[in-house]
Formats: C-alpha cells, sequence, structure tokens
C-alpha cells in the first residue's frame, strides 16, 4: 500500500515539472520540429543498424562490408545537422552562458545576452552562406559547369546529399536564432517586462 503512494507521488511530481524546452506552436514549427524529430530518429537507428551489422561482418564473419564509411558519414550529417536545428528550435543547444548564473537581473544581464544573440546569428549567418556555397559547389562541381559533380569513391554517392543537410541544419539555425534575437531585444528595449 505504502509503495503504491509513493509511485503516485513521484508520477505526481514528475508531471509537476515544466520542461525548459519549448514546443512548437505555429504550423511552421510543427512540420520542422517533426522533420528534425523523424530525421534524427531514422539516422540514429541507421547508423546503429550499419555500423553493428559492420561490426558483426568484420570481427564474426570475418568479411568486410563494402563502402559502409560513404553512408555512414552522409546519415551522421543527417542526424547532426538536423539535431542542431532542433536544438536551436528548442534553445537547448550547446553555448557557455554563464551571464544566466553570474549576473542578476537588469539592464546589464539583458544587454549581454542580446548581444550573445546577436553576436550567434551573425556568425550562423556566416556559416550558412559557406552551406550554401558548399551546396552550390556539391551540384556544380569544382568547375561550375555540373560536369565533374562530387561524389563518394566507392558508391558514387554525389556529396551534395551531405551538403543539404549543412545548409538546411544552418539555415534553420538562422531562423531559430533570429528569433531568440528578436526576444532577447524586446527584453533589451522594455525592461524586460514582456
Amino acid at each position: 500500500m505504502e509503495e503504491e503512494k509513493k509511485t503516485e507521488q513521484a508520477a505526481a511530481a514528475a508531471e509537476d515539472v515544466e520542461s525548459s524546452v519549448r514546443k512548437p506552436k505555429c504550423l511552421f514549427d510543427k512540420i520542422t520540429v517533426s522533420f528534425y524529430s523523424i530525421v534524427c530518429f531514422v539516422m540514429s537507428m541507421l547508423l546503429t543498424v550499419i555500423i553493428s551489422a559492420a561490426t558483426l561482418m568484420r570481427y564474426i564473419l570475418e568479411m568486410d562490408l563494402y563502402g559502409y564509411e560513404e553512408w555512414i558519414k552522409i546519415f551522421a550529417f543527417w542526424l547532426y545537422f538536423m539535431g542542431a536545428g532542433y536544438g536551436a528550435f528548442a534553445g537547448t543547444h550547446v553555448c557557455a552562458d554563464l551571464v544566466q548564473s553570474y549576473l542578476k537581473d537588469g539592464f546589464l544581464k539583458r544587454f549581454i545576452l542580446f548581444l550573445k544573440c546577436l553576436i550567434t546569428l551573425g556568425v550562423t549567418m556566416l556559416f550558412t552562406w559557406y552551406g550554401w556555397d558548399y551546396l552550390k559547389f556539391g551540384f556544380m562541381g569544382p568547375l561550375g559547369t555540373g560536369v565533374a559533380i562530387p561524389r563518394t569513391v566507392a558508391w558514387r554517392i554525389p556529396l551534395w546529399t551531405a551538403y543539404l543537410s549543412i545548409f538546411l541544419g544552418l539555415l534553420s539555425m538562422c531562423y531559430y536564432f533570429l528569433w531568440d534575437l528578436i526576444r532577447a531585444g524586446k527584453a533589451l528595449f522594455t525592461g524586460g517586462n514582456k
């Protein structure tokens, strides 16, 4: 009887805890977050299966899984960059944000947060530009004519398939970092009042 009460109390306590992860509100966010989630899940499963199969073949069957590294790289790019897009949406991307911990609420803290968001957006926009150039290179090749499109060595997979994930991930990061900048700007100029 006591164990049931403890279990019920633990379940009630777990429901009371609010997640710090943003929830999608508009249709665009729901679609993109669903896309990120599906891609990350599928790529994680594919990576697990392929790496397990390669390990099984190499060490148990003493055979080689021909060209699996090429698939691993492409799937890993999709996993990493769609995960980065989701992290930018949810506000859970990696950052060394000591401002939240050490500064008291006030103008200085809001200004530094705004500056952080501005720099983050600027750097992400720069890398998005590089990602766009990389994607164009994948489609057009080194001569810019579309004749010598870069491909993997073994399976001849066009490399733009991996470059597309880089560009889409960085583009979505720019979009969500722009919203973070707008929120930080509103907080800065309204004195933190909503």
